[in-house]
Formats: C-alpha cells, structure tokens, sequence
C-alpha cells in the first residue's frame, strides 16, 4: 500500500477582505522610533512620504471593475504612518465594493487615511487613459557604488561616516541600500540619494554606512530618518537633503524624502527597479 506523500508546504492563505473596511489600516506612532534616534517634538527635518500603489481596483455602479494606479503622500509630521501591509489589506477591500466615481473613491481614502495616521493626506489617482505617461528616472547624482571599500558590518554603524575639508555642494546615490521589514523579516530594496553642502562626505565610509542597514529591521521611513540624523550628527552638512526610492513590495512603493532646507520633494517618477 502506498502511503501518501506528504505536502512540501503548508501554508494558511491570509483571511484577505474584498469588501470596503477602513479598519484595517494599522497607524505606527513615529515618535517612538524618533526618540530612539534622539529626535524629539522639534523635527530637524520636514518631508514627505510618497507610496504609489500599483494594485487598486473597485467596481462601478453597473458593477463592472476599475483599475488605476493610486499616490497618496502623508508629510513626515504626521503622528503616525500605516504599516504597509495594512495598507494593501485596506486597498484589497475595494475590489468588491461599489463606489459612485472616482472622486467618491479618491474622498474615501483621504478620509480613512487622515484619520489614521492624524493629518491631512494627498490622494490622485490615475487611470489606465494616463498610464503611458508613467515615466522612468534614475535618482540625480554621482553613483557611488563602484568606490573599492572592504565591507563587514552589516547593522547600522554611524562611525563609518565621516567629512572634511572645504565646503562642496554635491549630490551622491547608491543602489546598495537593503533593509528588512521588522515585520515578516522581507527584504526591502532601495535607491538612494543624499543632497548636501558642507564639507566633502568620504565615499566609502558612506557606501559602507549604505550596506551597513543590510541586516537591520525597520520600516522604510525610519531608516531614512534614521539617515538623515547620522549624516547631520557625524558630517555636519549646513543644508541636507535624503530621499529613497523603495522598490515594490505587495503592489505598493514607499518613497520617504526628508530635508533641512525647504527643498521640495522631487518629481515622483519610477527608477527602472520600481
């Protein structure tokens, strides 16, 4: 008699909602990573945080889908932001529920994601007529990634950075930067720039803070928080500027941008690894 061969996996699919509940969406207070990096209620920064979610889907009245790309942007003082797998929870609630127009679906976000995360919200919405116009742009900068650096540390060390010398005023980007969700352990990928002016940034001790987050946990936006601060602390930079672009994880990217000098976000445009 032959026995039955066991599954190779076994997993449990995830109780996914496709009916409109905005309690879903999980808020993560800010100040709590804030103030483990030393940042109190005085912010040594403004920004924005840009998601693009690529999976949005509800249906009409005659009951027949839509799809469109959608962007909503929180600014970095809001108490909170959402856990992105909520957020992807949330949006899957959508695809079976009824919504007037796209305005009516536009003013449902906005609603359900100011309250969450405790301030106002940008929410656009594109549809597929516009789509073709989704260009692609690398990040502005000289790519340091080709610099020869013996690398070993893989958590977050800020003594690997270091500056001197005269003034300069330049843009520097990696691709190299890989953090962890603190989550589910995935993997999470980005590009990144740092615009200054100050003395010059050393090279490779910056790609070897770059790859040192290749082990470390944490949501997108506290690593370029966390960023930024050691930059500003070790390097002293008069203006600092850090934006990443996260690639794709669940339909959605996640772009934080965070400035000391009013600068404003750049263009949300894709780089070929979104």
């Amino acid at each position: 008699m032959k026995r039955k061969r066991k599954p190779l996996y076994r997993s449990k699919a995830p109780a996914y909602k496709d009916e409109y509940d905005p309690r879903l969406l999980l808020p993560v207070p800010r100040a709590t990573h804030r103030r483990e990096i030393g940042i109190g209620r005085a912010l040594p920064f403004s920004g924005v945080d840009i998601w693009n979610a690529y999976e949005l889907s509800w249906l009409d009245p005659g009951g027949k889908p839509r799809v469109a790309i959608g962007t909503i942007i929180f600014p970095a003082e809001s108490p909170c932001l959402i856990e992105s797998r909520s957020m992807k929870l949330y949006l899957n609630s959508f695809n079976q529920s009824r919504f007037a127009s796209v305005d009516r679906v536009e003013r449902t976000m906005r609603r359900d994601l100011r309250k969450a995360c405790g301030s106002r919200v940008k929410v656009k919405i594109t549809l597929p007529e516009r789509f073709g116009q989704q260009a692609l742009e690398e990040l502005e900068g000289e790519l340091i990634d080709g610099v020869d650096a013996k690398i070993s540390i893989y958590t977050p060390d800020a003594a690997l950075l270091s500056a001197r010398g005269p003034v300069v005023e330049e843009t520097l980007t990696s691709n190299l930067l890989k953090s962890n969700c603190p989550l589910t352990g995935q993997p999470d990928w980005a590009s990144l720039q740092i615009r200054y002016r100050g003395m010059k940034i050393s090279r490779s001790g910056l790609l070897r803070y770059i790859v040192s987050f290749r082990q470390h946990g944490d949501f997108h936006e506290h690593c370029v928080e966390r960023i930024f601060t050691d930059v500003l602390r070790q390097c002293r930079p008069e203006r600092l500027t850090v934006y990443a672009r996260y690639t794709r994880r669940g339909g959605i990217d996640i772009n934080p941008f965070r400035t000391n000098c009013g600068e404003a976000s750049s263009p949300n445009r894709r780089t070929a690894r979104q």
